[in-house]
């Protein structure tokens, strides 16, 4: 009987970049920008039936609260400003997500007053085509961003000025 095993099975090692970037995978929190039709969709990915809440993922209406923007729409030359403002307000570290033809890639609105992707003026992670992409497409977008989160490498080092933080895969 004795203390040969006392902490039992409860001892779990890990890196420091695991464990933080396990923890901000799990606690994303989307800063909501609809600019069109592709709103609708995100606004149903978070309701009840998709719920994203089970993935520790929530809305927040703050960029200053928000380590993600999905730019959900078609993104205009004279909205391109507010989009690239409420980005530099928000902290470090920051992930984009293009929802919808029309952020990937200008849609079928090839005219003057259209941006030709978002990916011009911001450095998008994530990709998200269809017009409009479905519920289903934004959370397996939502997954592979955290897949990419995960493969981050001196996530930590990088917040706390030492280094520059990199994607192990790229």
């Amino acid at each position: 009987m004795g203390v040969d095993n006392p902490l039992g099975d409860n001892i779990l090692t890990a890196s420091l970049d695991g464990l933080v970037n396990w923890a901000r995978k799990s606690s994303i929190w989307p800063m909501t920008f609809g600019l069109a039709c592709c709103a609708i969709e995100m606004m149903a990915t978070g309701a009840s039936h998709n719920d994203l809440d089970r993935f520790g993922i929530i809305f927040r209406a703050s960029p200053r609260q928000s380590d993600c923007i999905i730019i959900a729409g078609t993104v205009t030359k004279k909205m391109l400003p507010v989009i690239m403002t409420v980005y530099e307000q928000m902290p470090e570290p920051k992930w984009v997500i293009a929802m919808g033809a029309c952020a990937c890639s200008g849609g079928i609105f090839d005219t003057y007053s259209v941006v030709q992707g978002v990916d011009e003026a911001l450095p998008v992670d994530v990709y998200i085509p269809g017009c409009p992409p479905r519920p289903e497409a934004l959370l397996f977008g939502l997954i592979k961003l955290q897949e990419k989160i995960m493969r981050e490498r001196n996530s930590f080092g990088s917040t706390i000025g030492l280094g520059e933080r990199y994607d192990s895969a790229a």
